[in-house]
């Protein structure tokens, strides 16, 4: 009976997972992936194997009252059904925030869970998700390790210069400080680079993860020593929905002379800013760049703007750049950023051919041929990060339990 590690991202309103087999050789191997998209508003379910079959591509029963533990519920029972006797060794979580408390992966104790509740007020609209993944998953598989992989983890170490706001000194040790963001998919960058081109992955190196969500982080020797989000998942560049970096005076403004609440301040920086704020059409950077409104041209403009203003700003901290990569939704799929980025950054070196970046699946070089510094394109992995983690803890000694022995939790009455 083979051993397997199951990793979920839980978001607000969407599930993603995917499942490993750990080999006779102690080597994680993909058997399939997926996700729930629609939560609360029609529910559909993907998953295909890793050989590329479709294991399922429908609405879920009930799909607009289908919440995340009815997610999760349906996932596990599929899985169970595609891999008979399937046998966790661990869960893996990806949980956006750990703060200064939870600084490395760690094993889910009722300590650890509780932590995690202290620290929602940091992100609200994503550590509540985290938990019910992991309350949920708890609940059905007792017997398996569950790991917290946290997505501010890559960030620590950097000391007080890096973490500190301009505030007084006792904001900072009561947790008011730059977190960063992303991790799990800067960890996984870092380290596929080593693997594509060691000698600049051993310099100095921005890599800029660009989807809904959006940051930036310089690499020295591929760990994190600068990057664009800080406290919360707001700072920085501008996202789907999400403002970016903005003049605490404007907030300010809003409360005193607007009216405005800290629950409409919220939802302005939250989900009405960034692309779709901008455009006043869409986040999705597919239909603004196939839309002939000039305000979508506009927003991916001024979006590009900011990520070249960023990477000065991270070379700085750097002293100059061996290579730039490009990764996340956005930036492994869209030719157009990366050219309006790559065309405004000749003075950190790197040397942009547009005939040298080719389209297409897969890791690859997109400078001109000879250019001092690189730039890349990788197809991230925080799926894989997080089972690397949960196996690595397995391996301290962490036991696993069968999932033939407590089937009947795989419903949606033991995931509620």
């Amino acid at each position: 009976m083979s051993e397997h590690i199951i990793t979920f991202n839980a978001g607000s309103s969407s599930i993603k997972f995917a499942l490993f087999s750990i080999g006779a050789d102690g080597l994680l191997r993909r058997a399939a992936a997926g996700q729930v998209d629609g939560l609360g508003a029609g529910a559909h379910l993907k998953a295909k194997a890793a050989d590329g079959r479709v294991l399922h591509d429908a609405e879920l029963p009930e799909g607009d009252r289908v919440g995340h533990g009815d997610a999760l519920a349906a996932i596990l029972a599929l899985m169970q059904a595609e891999f008979p006797q399937l046998r966790f060794a661990a869960i893996g979580h990806r949980v956006v925030h750990g703060a200064a408390r939870l600084s490395a992966s760690t094993v889910i104790d009722d300590a650890v869970l509780a932590s995690l509740r202290t620290l929602v007020p940091l992100a609200p609209l994503h550590l509540p998700n985290n938990i019910v993944g992991i309350e949920a998953t708890r609940r059905a598989f007792p017997g398996v390790a569950q790991v917290a992989c946290f997505d501010t983890a890559f960030h620590r170490g950097g000391g007080f210069l890096s973490e500190a706001y301009a505030l007084p000194r006792d904001y900072f040790e009561a947790g008011i400080r730059r977190y960063g963001f992303h991790g799990l998919s800067y960890e996984y960058v870092a380290g596929r680079l080593a693997e594509l081109a060691p000698r600049e992955a051993a310099g100095r190196v921005i890599v800029a993860h660009l989807g809904n969500g959006a940051s930036m982080c310089a690499l020295r020797g591929g760990r994190s020593i600068d990057t664009t989000m800080g406290f919360s998942a707001l700072d920085g560049l501008p996202m789907g929905t999400r403002c970016g970096a903005i003049d605490p005076g404007v907030l300010l403004h809003l409360l005193e002379t607007h009216g405005y609440d800290a629950a409409r301040l919220s939802d302005l920086l939250y989900k009405e800013s960034g692309l779709k704020g901008l455009s006043g059409i869409s986040h999705d950077m597919r239909e603004l760049e196939a839309s002939q409104d000039p305000h979508a041209s506009e927003a991916i403009a001024y979006f590009c703007a900011c990520i070249r203003r960023e990477a000065g700003a991270l070379a700085a901290s750097l002293g100059g750049i061996d290579a730039l990569v490009f990764t996340g939704g956005i930036g492994e799929n869209s030719a157009r950023v990366r050219a309006a980025v790559l065309g405004g950054l000749d003075w950190l070196g790197i040397e942009f051919d547009p005939d040298a970046q080719p389209e297409g699946r897969g890791d690859r070089v997109i400078s001109a041929p000879g250019s001092p510094a690189s730039a890349w394109v990788i197809a991230t992995d925080e799926e894989a990060v997080i089972a690397h983690h949960a196996l690595r803890l397995v391996r301290a000694g962490v036991q696993g339990a069968t999932t033939a022995s407590i089937a009947a939790r795989h419903t949606k009455a033991s995931l509620p």
